[in-house]
């Protein structure tokens, strides 16, 4: 499937679509709002950042208990009760009396929250979609994501000006309610794709036989620790330029739709996976400018061309989806979501911290650094993996499927950040 066209007359993929705007428009505000909270009662760039990623670092927590839910949960009541458990936690954010160890207290219970999120959505876009649209939609619904934190950091960015981040948390809880609303009212009720009860064990054993094979391990840590690190760096926008942050984080967008378009749209099939090493440098070389402190113009042109790098989780995602059976979709893609966001969350703690020691500016360039040379030792060590057409390990319940040694078929499946 190459046509967008083709790709909206599916029913379901515009209400899909239209409520993950909904709740990324939520969570793009909502977070503007909470860090810039946060700053102007502490002055800390390390409470700034954990504030607006510390729900990622709490979606660890959910990945070991509860993310098998992910395929042995009905979809459409999870992502609607998520969202509104999402608006209520967040008006209770903006509760004038809140004091701050109080404030981590729900961002915690909202990371938690938050870890079945990734692959129920990933899992629900592979049944709308057909298999060979997984590559085209994802691409859609990355660039909807870029186009909405767009909008929702410039918004954001604008009504911090006019209004209190309390305020602003307010509005953020309404789209929250709206994305609930989306959900139950435009998309259909579906069974569950596995059998049996989520539990513990069911999250520890499905996790063990999909980090169990080599190609896959790669893969996740490819997802992972490039995109994390740069993301952690990104959390420090608000302490390099508090009057410019907005528009860094626009900015960033605005190069992840770019990236997006370009490699789910133009770059033939054949070609995509060459691209993982390269996008993933290009993720974080353009950081490196910011040992040189630049201004607010030059890290903007900075920020764009590094954010085009994000498309490298469309070639990975696509690789990963290649080795790992349909009945599993949902959890392997929930394990990657939660592991970038982990990993997101663990890098923008540690660029804080460092940025407390130092400078926004120099924790930013070693992050970056970092993130180049995790790429390069992971391109190095992928040269000799086995070929992904290799089989793959099956769930623990079921025999291995033959479909997932078919690495032409474009099975689908997510971000973050993004953020």
């Amino acid at each position: 499937m190459r046509s967008y066209r083709t790709l909206f007359r599916i029913p379901e993929f515009t209400p899909f679509l239209l409520s993950f705007a909904a709740h990324a428009a939520a969570q793009t505000i909502g977070g503007l709002a909470l860090g810039t909270l946060v700053f102007r009662a502490t002055g800390s760039p390390f409470l700034s950042a954990v504030s607006m990623y510390g729900p990622q670092l709490a979606q660890l927590l959910g990945a070991a208990f509860l993310l098998s839910g992910a395929d042995r949960l009905p979809p459409r009541a999870i992502l609607s009760g998520m969202s509104l458990a999402f608006a209520t936690a967040t008006a209770v954010l903006a509760l004038p009396a809140l004091p701050v160890r109080a404030l981590f207290a729900v961002v915690l219970v909202q990371g938690l929250v938050a870890s079945l999120g990734g692959g129920v959505r990933g899992g629900l876009l592979n049944e709308i979609l057909p298999k060979d649209g997984y590559v085209l939609g994802r691409s859609v619904h990355n660039m909807l994501w870029g186009l909405t934190q767009v909008a929702g950091f410039a918004t954001g960015g604008a009504l911090l000006t006019l209004l209190t981040p309390r305020t602003c948390l307010l509005l953020a809880a309404a789209l929250y309610v709206a994305s609930a609303l989306v959900t139950r009212l435009g998309l259909t009720a579906r069974p569950p794709r596995s059998a049996g009860r989520p539990s513990v064990s069911a999250t520890w054993r499905t996790n063990a036989v999909l980090w169990s094979s080599r190609p896959r391990r790669l893969t996740y840590l490819g997802l992972w620790i490039p995109n994390g690190l740069v993301v952690g760096g990104e959390s420090l926008y608000v302490s390099y330029s508090p009057s410019a942050a907005g528009t860094l984080y626009a900015c960033g967008a605005l190069g992840m739709f770019a990236g997006d378009m370009a490699v789910g749209r133009l770059v033939p099939p054949a070609l995509r996976p060459r691209l993982a090493t390269p996008l993933r440098l290009l993720l974080a070389v353009p950081y490196l400018l910011f040992v040189l402190r630049p201004g607010a113009a030059t890290a903007a042109v900075a920020v764009t061309a590094a954010s085009v790098g994000f498309a490298a989780s469309l070639v990975l995602q696509e690789r990963l989806m290649t080795l790992t059976p349909d009945d599993l979709a949902g959890q392997a893609l929930g394990l990657h979501f939660v592991g970038m966001s982990t990993l997101q969350g663990v890098s923008a703690a540690l660029a804080g911290a460092v940025a407390q020691l130092t400078s926004p500016a120099a924790a930013m360039t070693l992050m970056a650094a970092g993130s180049v040379t995790v790429t390069l030792t992971l391109a190095a060590r992928g040269a000799t993996a086995p070929s992904p057409t290799a089989p793959c390990s099956g769930s623990p319940d079921r025999r291995p499927r033959t479909a997932c040694t078919t690495p032409t078929a474009p099975d689908s499946g997510p971000s973050a950040p993004s953020p």
